[in-house]
């Protein structure tokens, strides 16, 4: 029955996602070693390992959700806010938002999962004035965790969204 219920939410994820603007959902080929916080777990900016920051800021470049949830947390969109008032100041600098998963659950799943939370921060961002044509996404699942141990300590710092900016302004 639990089998039954993940695909079944899988499926409507992907049709979710579907509903957004996903002409530009990259999913990448298993050899990709671009983007921040790379496969070898170390993250971009003063951050470290678990986080870095816009280019010339201290704003992290990250937010962090809930097991299996795609909605943003009071927190995330306060940092949201701050890359926002960044990218106004910086109108010209497009973003890549990378959404990612943690370990658990199946690999079609993640994909779909970090698709969903990528595709929330963009919504949001355009909801609060970023033009939708600055903004591509990209879902790596569960595939370029920045942490990994079996717990939750690790777990929490995989289920994110990335903000990248991949033009302008100090990239």
């Amino acid at each position: 029955m639990r089998k039954v219920t993940i695909l079944a939410l899988a499926a409507a994820m992907l049709a979710a996602a579907g509903c957004a603007r996903n002409s530009d959902v990259t999913v990448p080929d298993a050899g990709y070693s671009g983007g921040a916080g790379g496969l070898d777990g170390v993250g971009t900016g003063p951050l470290g390992a678990y986080g870095g920051t816009l280019p010339g800021s201290n704003i992290s470049d990250r937010v962090l959700f809930a097991v299996d949830q795609t909605t943003l947390s009071a927190e995330a969109i306060g940092i949201l806010n701050a890359q926002i008032g960044w990218l106004k100041q910086n109108a010209t600098s497009p973003i890549l938002i990378e959404g990612h998963a943690d370990e658990r659950g199946t690999g079609e799943y993640n994909l779909a999962l970090g698709s969903s939370r990528a595709s929330a921060v963009r919504n949001y961002m355009v909801s609060q004035g970023i033009p939708d044509s600055r903004i591509s996404i990209i879902t790596y699942g569960r595939e370029r965790p920045v942490a990994t141990c079996d717990n939750e300590s690790c777990w929490s710092q995989n289920r994110r969204a990335v903000t990248v900016v991949t033009g302008g302004a100090g990239a």
